[in-house]
């Protein structure tokens, strides 16, 4: 069996989702939108599922808007809330850390005039409040910022911060890009502070292909436009008919997180704790670049190549990464925005815990990677 320590790039999908997926495959397929029995009971399991995620997210059903992945909810937020607020100011807050899914809708922004401030991390990958505080002017209508860095594990203090820009006066609306935050790190939408919040389900072991978009609701309730058009899905805010297997497992699997999620975290903790002190005392020079996040521990063997280590652990069927998989194998952007050097750089390795990860794999991760130091030592000719 493989050893899988990549799961910040994605998760193994869990049987509970699995069967709930199998189940709307298999048994009761209709569409959502039909009228006749099979179609009103596909609705009922796809309002199931919309509630099973609400109450992980600490939301309103109808504040959960089902997408078909982070990276369009993130999109839809960022697009569709520049667009909301374009009369009031051109200016939006956001890092230069953020997943490329962000920095790339920025890039449309700006490309269609808007003025975009990417505020540089602290050592960890976070964003600190007082950085935002820093950058707010009066036209800033839009601040998106991700709960936790997906390569460093740092945590951004999202609630601080949207306190902090309250007191400030600003009516700016706030993203959140929590991805790799929901359900590893224990947060409420209701009392976050953000007006918008992306997740996504392969993250937290359902299937690829599925995500969703809090959108704020109530008195102050968010009015974004569909970023995708069509039909009258998703109360009219998400066109195309919806993707009811992954939609039903991602209910499932979320409903699992939450009630596991004190003991995940433990969990994932422990086995972060454990790696750390192993790798630091039985491998000299090797550089812990990580912030607190329990799931993601950022490492760096400087003088040795991400890609050699990853290959010789991978002839071990042990899985890890050197930075976020939509990064193809290109250097990290993150890590050089840390003012990291190259050789620490092009030595670090991404290791991404789950609850389902087991000491032995640890161990074997570990072993594996001491092993690998010292037999590519000369190959490198590292000292």
């Amino acid at each position: 069996m493989p050893i899988y320590f990549d799961n910040a790039a994605t998760t193994m999908v869990c049987r509970e989702a699995a069967d709930a997926a199998y189940n709307i495959m298999t048994e009761n397929y209709g569409n959502p939108s039909s009228t006749h029995t099979m179609g009103r009971n596909a609705r009922k399991a796809l309002e199931s599922a919309r509630e099973q995620l609400a109450r992980a997210l600490g939301a309103e059903p109808a504040e959960v808007f089902f997408t078909s992945c982070g990276t369009e909810s993130d999109n839809w937020a960022i697009l569709s809330g520049a667009e909301l607020m374009k009369r009031r100011g051109n200016h939006v807050i956001s890092s230069t850390v953020e997943h490329s899914a962000v920095l790339k809708a920025l890039d449309a922004l700006e490309a269609q005039g808007w003025e975009v401030t990417r505020l540089s991390p602290e050592k960890d990958g976070s964003i600190s409040a007082q950085s935002v505080l820093d950058a707010l002017r009066p036209d800033t209508v839009l601040i998106s910022l991700m709960m936790v860095n997906n390569e460093t594990g740092g945590i951004t203090d999202i609630s601080a911060i949207s306190k902090a820009v309250r007191r400030a006066g600003s009516g700016a609306l706030i993203h959140c890009d929590a991805v790799q935050g929901f359900m590893k790190l224990p947060f409420k939408a209701s009392t976050l502070g953000a007006d918008m919040i992306s997740v996504s389900g392969h993250k937290i072991h359902a299937p690829k292909g599925i995500g969703a978009l809090y959108i704020k609701g109530g008195e102050k309730a968010i009015k974004l436009k569909p970023l995708i058009v069509g039909g009258s899905q998703e109360s009219a805010r998400r066109a195309g008919t919806e993707a009811l297997p992954q939609i039903a497992a991602f209910g499932a699997a979320a409903e699992l997180a939450k009630a596991k999620l004190d003991e995940s975290q433990e969990h994932m903790k422990m086995l972060k704790a454990r790696a750390i002190e192993r790798l630091c005392s039985e491998n000299e020079g090797l550089l812990v670049l990580s912030g607190d996040a329990p799931h993601i521990l950022s490492i760096s063997l400087p003088g040795y190549k991400s890609e050699v280590l990853m290959n010789f652990l991978e002839k071990r069927d042990i899985f890890v990464s050197k930075s976020s998989a939509c990064r193809k194998g290109k250097r990290s952007y993150v890590l050089e925005a840390l003012g990291l050097s190259p050789d620490v750089i092009d030595g670090a390795l991404r290791i991404g815990f789950s609850r389902y990860n087991t000491l032995e794999e640890l161990d074997a991760l570990c072993n594996g990677i001491s092993d690998a130091k010292a037999s590519l030592k000369t190959v490198l000719g590292h000292k």
